[in-house]
């Protein structure tokens, strides 16, 4: 009878979650790692991580050090388990070279790109705003290096014209966490392939700032970057002195001798904005600071005379 894995799972965020879910149907987890409780909302209270709530709810022990660097006694926590496999999965923390070398199958990591494409910190943001028509899940085994361990198991899927990184993100932890539970019933026959150096690129971490709308941006540009940071952190623009969110839109009609930012028309099917290029945009779906999300048509009813005025990049 072959022995049970001894596993330790590293993870904070909603996606590492459904990985969990799905490996915790047909494994057991020795131990969970995730990022320490931190504080949310109004009042600041400590909220734990999503990993954390479901571990509890499977009464696994949860080990939520700040970090390893120069941290002996979190290391050797590790090492008094003697694990035969690290699962990594959006942890947050870097693993120093004493933790990569204690399981006896390594640390193996699910990025959610296509590696070596998009390396890095916001992959699924990155794919949709560059345009990319597909995206995947890499598993490599972990070095120092920041996502550049040699692929264990690659699977690639499709990128469709209306996926948000929301959407997008929730199709690729299905798909993460089912590639990993074949990995660990074949990882014995499985030949690590070092990655290629060609089509490395880098998906930088994001900044709000990059969501402040750019009208002089062409229609194609802006419909990728709403997609792309929905839902975090929500594009935005200043629309009458009001910040606005836009949630959903897509591309327009080219309209020539237009202005950037103004509003051509506004009805029940969409508010129309013209952008750069002689592109226009069609906007579906919106936020006004300080209130919930509603629909154009919604928006429109509580705000007439829209048409003439314009969105501002300022």
């Amino acid at each position: 009878m072959t022995k049970p894995l001894k596993i330790i799972f590293a993870g904070t965020p909603e996606i590492s979650t459904t990985i969990l879910q799905k490996i915790l149907q047909e494994y057991n987890i020795d131990l969970v790692l995730t990022q320490p409780d931190r504080p949310s909302g109004r009042g600041k209270k400590l909220k734990p991580s999503s990993v954390k709530d479901l571990s509890l709810k499977y009464a696994l022990e949860v080990f939520q050090p700040l970090s390893f660097r120069n941290t002996p006694d979190a290391i050797e926590k590790i090492k008094s388990l003697n694990p035969d496999i690290m699962i990594v999965v959006a942890y947050g923390l870097i693993l120093p070279k004493e933790i990569l070398a204690i399981p006896k199958l390594g640390c193996v990591n699910i990025h959610v790109s296509l590696l070596p494409k998009f390396r890095g910190a916001a992959p699924i943001q990155r794919a949709i705003i560059a345009g990319e028509t597909k995206t995947g899940i890499t598993i490599i085994q972990m070095d120092e290096g920041l996502d550049t361990g040699n692929i264990l198991m690659q699977q690639e899927i499709t990128i469709n014209d209306t996926d948000t990184s929301e959407t997008l993100q929730d199709k690729l932890a299905i798909l993460g966490g089912d590639m990993i539970v074949e990995y660990l019933k074949v990882y014995s026959s499985i030949t690590p392939k070092k990655q290629s150096d060609i089509g490395l690129s880098y998906a930088h971490k994001i900044d709000k700032s990059e969501a402040k709308i750019n009208w002089h941006e062409d229609s194609t540009t802006l419909s990728r970057k709403i997609r792309g940071f929905n839902p975090a952190p929500g594009c935005f623009s200043v629309l009458n002195e009001q910040s606005i969110k836009i949630w959903q839109a897509k591309i327009g009609p080219n309209r020539f001798n237009i202005t950037p930012g103004q509003i051509l028309s506004a009805n029940k099917d969409c508010i129309l904005v013209a952008c750069g290029v002689n592109t226009t945009l069609e906007i579906i779906e919106l936020q006004e600071s300080g209130k919930n999300r509603q629909s154009s048509s919604q928006y429109v009813l509580g705000h007439p005379n829209l048409e003439g005025t314009t969105f501002t990049y300022e």
